[in-house]
């Protein structure tokens, strides 16, 4: 009796891999920043005609591809999610595939996550009659900047009609051919600040005479601490990082004013609103304790990525499969954020971190690092349990 399709997908993607490796390292080399995505969008959307798909759409969202592939036998739609934008950072790598845009590179592993999910598409095109029910593939312009490329495509109707999504994320700090998943709030709520102290320059010897706005903003980074401290609960999470803080010019003139930047994340809603009050307060009330003024804009990004347990249970059973249950892991939250998380507010799923660390090529630097870069063997292992996560759900919604 043949094997199921899920059964035969690692094979299939194996008889892939030289092209997802191909298309992979094409797009390392010509990056794109977020909302700035063009070539990257329409060579996906070239090679999705080539599957003979039912459907594709092109400019979701502004500048996203969704490519909608129906099944054989009915059954649920489910959504496959994969992003492609890079980062402003210059590659200092050296291998033959060096992004040749200056300033630019893909050093988050977007490059792969797409070329994994075109790899897989190819696939189950190739066997869409096995398949019970629908499968879209959801190629997202824009994560890495808010307020990213997710909610627009939602808002376009990027899932008009899926039941379930799924989504990966290479991840180099995890050995390749280690998966990490868990139920629930996996990544944070991403919020931004901008503070802006004023106080009266002055004199450096007389600093009876001025509001000394520096003074001023360094008891409000150590009072912000307090947040976590004093304000919200030991159970819960929350962290606030002051990132940049700019005043003065000269070293003997009391700064007249002063600006600082910063990140604050969470995973409870509670938490996210407590947090964003108790900031403005001390902000403003440290100020004015201080005999200045402070305004604070603050920015609400991505939610928290939550993911639903059936769907986080059926990717770990995929994991399993393809890795073997000793390198499943319940993964430990992190404090990162993704847009993946408004995807998951319109519909349940589960995204889910695949590893793609090998010191032995030369994958051992964190994301966002110059020398980014991942063991390919990462995309089929991913574009595997996606494909296996997709197949699972549809068979046990019969």
């Amino acid at each position: 009796m043949e094997n199921k399709l899920h059964e035969r997908l690692g094979q299939l993607l194996k008889q892939r891999e030289e092209q997802v490796i191909s298309w992979r390292r094409h797009l390392h080399q010509y990056p794109e920043l977020s909302f700035q995505e063009e070539k990257t969008p329409a060579m996906i959307a070239e090679i999705l005609r080539g599957y003979n798909l039912d459907q594709i759409r092109t400019g979701v969202g502004g500048r996203g591809v969704v490519g909608l592939l129906k099944g054989g036998k009915p059954g649920p739609t489910v959504a496959i999610r994969a992003d492609f934008d890079a980062l402003p950072i210059q590659d200092q790598k050296d291998v033959p595939y060096k992004s040749r845009v200056p300033g630019v590179m893909h050093a988050c592993g977007h490059d792969a996550h797409t070329s994994g999910l075109l790899g897989l598409a190819g696939v189950l095109a190739e066997h869409r009659d096995e398949i019970p029910g629908n499968i879209a593939f959801v190629f997202q312009h824009a994560e890495e900047e808010n307020p990213g490329g997710a909610i627009a495509m939602v808002e376009d109707g990027a899932l008009d009609g899926v039941d379930a999504i799924f989504g990966a994320h290479l991840w180099s700090s995890c050995p390749v051919g280690h998966v990490w998943i868990a139920p629930g709030p996996i990544m944070a709520n991403v919020d931004d600040f901008a503070i802006e102290i004023q106080g009266r320059g002055g004199h450096g010897a007389v600093p009876q005479e001025t509001v000394d706005s520096i003074v001023i903003g360094s008891q409000i980074v150590a009072n912000l601490q307090t947040i976590a401290s004093r304000n919200i609960s030991p159970i819960d999470s929350v962290v606030v990082t002051v990132g940049t803080f700019n005043a003065g010019d000269n070293n003997n003139v009391i700064a007249d004013s002063c600006r600082m930047t910063g990140t604050v994340r969470s995973f409870s809603p509670e938490v996210r609103d407590r947090a964003e009050q108790r900031l403005k307060e001390i902000v403003e009330g440290t100020a004015a304790m201080l005999g200045g003024t402070a305004k604070v804009e603050y920015s609400r990004g991505y939610p928290a990525v939550v993911n639903t347990p059936a769907e986080a249970e059926m990717v770990r059973t995929a994991a399993i499969a393809v890795c073997g249950e000793q390198r499943v892991e319940w993964m430990t939250p992190t404090m990162g954020g993704e847009d993946f998380s408004y995807y998951l507010e319109k519909v349940p799923g589960a995204f889910v971190f695949i590893g793609a660390g090998n010191p032995e090529v030369g994958a051992s630097y964190p994301h966002h690092h110059p020398r980014f870069d991942i063991d390919e063997r990462a995309m089929l292992i991913s574009a595997e349990v996606l494909g296996r996560s997709a197949l699972l759900y549809m068979e046990q919604q019969k």
